[in-house]
């Protein structure tokens, strides 16, 4: 094969990039330059006949110095194939393709330069919280989209400059399309190839549905925005959460070969995977095992549960997922499992005719509140039906939850003011997030610095209402604030206070006092 007929793209991540879009047709890309973190991608012109999602097989030493990563490519439709590359270390940077079928052989290389000011690199499990691969602490405020990259575009796009200005960093949202309560349209692209009759083939993917992921993906990214992508889920009437075993490992070979080169990719096995009755848990772990097989960035990986949690001591799960408010046992499953507890699912701020849809904007605050305070991690929802929407479940209102577009709850700036508030301490103190007080009378949590020492206490006091209380503090002097989560308000304490510190408070529930060691 000519070196005419090889393409390489260099696709940079970000504004601030060295090259944005640079390209060659020439054998390699030695010299371009790629800044760490980024994506570096190898585009060959090769076989379209037969089944060549199936039929080629496709993948790509990447080499720095004695170090070797394995990086499997894909097909992407018309005769083109693709290898992503996501360089993790400032460097000269060679490649050697491999494949089934010779014409796709190809070698080169590229440097990889500092990374842009603003990035971090992907979100790795920290012991029980989580950090950016340089350190950064990472905490996730997360929202929930399941369906949103199946919407009209408008609505996407409303979506994307909702998230811009929200306290989100970290959204839930599935790659097949969903079928339940208020969200029954038809998506306008499909995973898979369909025929007349709008039957699967799922030996097939669709490059056109894909390429829109990405575009999502790396819109996402953009804006710091980590995609915790569902990789199956059961609501569904089109044949996606009943494949057979070969199709479903071959479609996640699939996504994981395209998307895993994006830094703020997370694996999401499945949404509710209880529910999904055409499988067992073995697929589900034999799924978790294919994804960290094949991810050679080892993205982080959770499951998340109906009714009956999955087996989250198994070494591919890095992080706990639940669905449910059980806060008060976070220590007992960060004391047993030592990896950072997530819950995902607390329930919505809405107004549906539903258990799970019609949380208050307090109540979904507050639980937030309880989930930090005790050492885990919250994720936000809304189910809210405006004025203007129409009770049948047969509709499709825009639901946050599902479909994305604007956000109408009274949670988000909520949920803002304690983001602001967690981070300026970690930041401020160069502490960890928060680490719950054992045994505490009243929730609380010691932000701890590297050396053990405590930086900051929280309390929080849920539905209690004390008039005063006493306080055992560390050794030291401290600052003390009282914070109101639902006025978002912060008012100093005069003076300062050490050992066991007796303070006035508001008397009023969903109170919280913040001591800052002086």
């Amino acid at each position: 094969m000519s070196q005419l007929n090889r393409r390489h793209v260099l696709k940079l991540a970000s504004a601030g990039a060295v090259a944005a879009g640079a390209t060659g047709s020439a054998l390699g890309a030695t010299g371009a330059a790629v800044r760490r973190w980024e994506i570096f991608e190898v585009s060959l012109n090769g076989p379209s006949d037969g089944n060549p999602f199936r039929e080629v097989e496709l993948s790509a030493v990447f080499s720095l110095g004695a170090r070797k990563i394995t990086v499997p490519g894909f097909y992407d439709g018309e005769g083109v194939y693709k290898i992503r590359f996501m360089p993790d270390a400032e460097g000269d940077w060679s490649y050697q393709v491999s494949s089934n079928k010779p014409e796709l052989s190809a070698q080169g290389g590229f440097s990889c330069v500092a990374p842009a000011a603003d990035v971090h690199g992907p979100v790795t499990a920290n012991g029980h919280h989580f950090m950016h691969a340089d350190g950064t602490p990472y905490l996730p405020f997360g929202t929930t989209c399941y369906a949103w990259i199946h919407q009209p575009q408008e609505m996407q796009r409303a979506t994307l400059a909702t998230l811009a200005k929200s306290p989100f960093n970290k959204i839930r949202m599935c790659v097949f399309p969903k079928h339940y309560e208020y969200n029954h349209n038809e998506p306008a692209l499909y995973p898979f190839e369909r025929n007349a009759a709008g039957v699967n083939d799922c030996t097939r993917p669709n490059p056109a549905f894909f390429r829109h992921l990405e575009t999502q993906i790396a819109a996402l990214r953009d804006l710091h925005i980590e995609a915790d992508l569902i990789l199956f889920h059961p609501y569904d009437r089109w044949g996606y959460a009943a494949m057979p075993a070969a199709d479903d490992d071959a479609y996640v070979r699939y996504v994981v070969a395209r998307l895993a080169a994006y830094r703020n990719i997370w694996w999401s096995i499945a949404n509710e995977y209880d529910f999904m009755k055409e499988k067992k848990v073995t697929d589900f772990d034999r799924f978790f095992r294919i994804v960290a097989q094949s991810d050679p960035y080892s993205h982080l990986r959770g499951i998340h549960q109906g009714k009956i949690a999955y087996d989250h001591s198994h070494a591919w799960v890095t992080h706990v997922c639940f669905q449910g408010s059980g806060f008060d046992k976070t220590g007992e499953y960060i004391q047993t499992l030592r990896k950072p507890v997530l819950f995902d699912e607390v329930e919505y701020e809405g107004n549906l005719n539903r258990r799970w849809g019609n949380l208050s904007g307090q109540e979904l605050t507050n639980r937030f509140w309880r989930g930090m305070i005790n050492g885990a991690y919250v994720s936000h929802g809304e189910t809210l039906l405006s004025e203007h929407d129409s009770f049948d479940e047969d509709a499709t209102p825009q639901l946050w939850w599902a479909h994305g577009g604007v956000l109408r709850g009274s949670s988000p700036q909520r949920i803002a003011f304690l983001r602001k508030l967690i981070a300026e301490v970690v930041t401020s103190a160069g502490s960890t997030p928060l680490e719950a007080i054992p045994g505490s009378y009243y929730a609380g949590a010691n932000f701890l610095k590297p050396d053990g020492s405590v930086a900051a206490v929280l309390y929080y006091f849920d539905y209690h209402q004390p008039i005063w209380n006493d306080f055992s503090l560390p050794k030291g002097d401290f600052t003390a604030e009282i914070i109101d989560p639902w006025a978002m308000t912060r008012t100093a304490v005069t003076g300062s206070f050490s050992g066991k510190a007796k303070l006035k408070l508001p008397g009023k529930p969903y109170q919280a006092l913040l001591f800052r060691r002086v």
